[in-house]
């Protein structure tokens, strides 16, 4: 399929990348920059202020920044993340935090004519017992998992106020739903880190210090389908370029309509346990892994359909055995000597 007759966005432009020192904007700002974008040479701009320069959970603050900053391509990779544990003990934060931001974000984009939006939200916006490969049609078909609740509904939000944005004001914007993200950049701090960086770090510390066993949590059975960083920010710029909505080819839903958000995922998926034998091998770990079963699995499997993502002309790059070398050397590069429990 070709959509290259277009590009939706330009050299010249100033993008503005929300959330631009986290995991996915830290990777994104970097994949703009190789791109050409940002140049200045260009005409082009990155606007990439951090938390002390604008606090995207103030609504003045974000609205006076969009009145003299006027950028015009806005992405959006701010969010309060964490995993299981976070999630389940601070459900009021993951709430109202990422309403907070993204509401602010979308909203000023709106009414000081940001010319294209995308917004990022995640896979666990579908529902707990979803078939799987899990289609964009199933978004509210069922309940959701629990132990994310707070931040499922938060970025189902978002993803709606996008969608009622441009069929009521014709505002261009899209979203994209990616897998379970990793690699350079990640959060490993054991509190409040995803299951795939908790893991490297829990497995590193154990080779390290000759540990004859190490515990995980559940059973190791649940299924992840996990998307390297660097994947992403590549599928953001295809979809910023190329998707059109005008196009009569564009991805549809059940009801015939245009999709106003895709998934974005690899052809990776590997259960828990798996993946802690992969990352055993990888940090040389050579003890024995036990199970608690009395801690939660989360959702038993989340395999996105992708269908439409390919459709449009793209594809991840990265499997997950490179992708994990690449983020293990930079774990031990940048965190690995650094206090991450406190």
């Amino acid at each position: 399929m070709n959509f290259k007759k277009k590009k939706h966005i330009n050299f010249s432009d100033k993008i503005f990348i929300a959330g631009a020192t986290g995991l996915v904007g830290s990777s994104l700002k970097k994949a703009f920059i190789k791109k050409g974008y940002g140049n200045p040479y260009k005409g082009g701009t990155i606007l990439s202020p951090n938390r002390k320069e604008l606090d995207l959970s103030k609504s003045f603050e974000v609205e006076n920044w969009f009145k003299q900053n006027k950028p015009d391509i806005v992405v959006i990779a701010a969010a309060k993340v964490g995993g299981i544990i976070a999630n389940s003990h601070n459900p009021v934060s993951f709430l109202l935090e990422n309403l907070k931001i993204q509401n602010n974000i979308i909203e000023s984009s709106w009414k000081n004519g940001v010319r294209r939006l995308l917004f990022l939200g995640s896979s666990c916006i579908y529902p707990k017992e979803s078939i799987q490969p899990i289609k964009e049609e199933y978004l509210l078909s069922n309940y959701l998992e629990k132990t994310n609740e707070s931040y499922a509904i938060a970025k189902i939000t978002g993803l709606k106020l996008c969608e009622a944005l441009r069929k009521q004001y014709n505002f261009d914007t899209l979203s994209l739903m990616p897998s379970n993200l990793y690699g350079p950049g990640d959060n490993y701090n054991l509190e409040n880190s995803h299951v795939l960086p908790a893991l490297i770090y829990k497995f590193h510390e154990a080779s390290v210090t000759n540990q004859k066993e190490i515990t995980c949590w559940g059973s190791g059975k649940p299924l992840r389908e996990f998307l390297f960083v660097d994947d992403l920010s590549d599928a953001c710029i295809f979809a910023l370029e190329n998707w059109d909505f005008k196009n009569n080819s564009c991805p549809k839903g059940i009801n015939k309509n245009n999709l106003s958000w895709i998934n974005i995922g690899s052809k990776d998926e590997i259960s828990i346990f798996d993946l802690a034998n992969k990352i055993a091998k990888l940090t040389n770990f050579k003890g024995v892994i036990n199970w608690d079963q009395s801690k939660p699995d989360g959702t038993l499997r989340k395999k996105l359909d992708i269908s439409n993502a390919t459709s449009l002309g793209w594809v991840s790059k990265t499997s997950l055995d490179e992708g994990l070398k690449i983020t293990f050397k930079d774990f031990l590069r940048n965190y690995s000597n650094k206090s991450l429990k406190k």
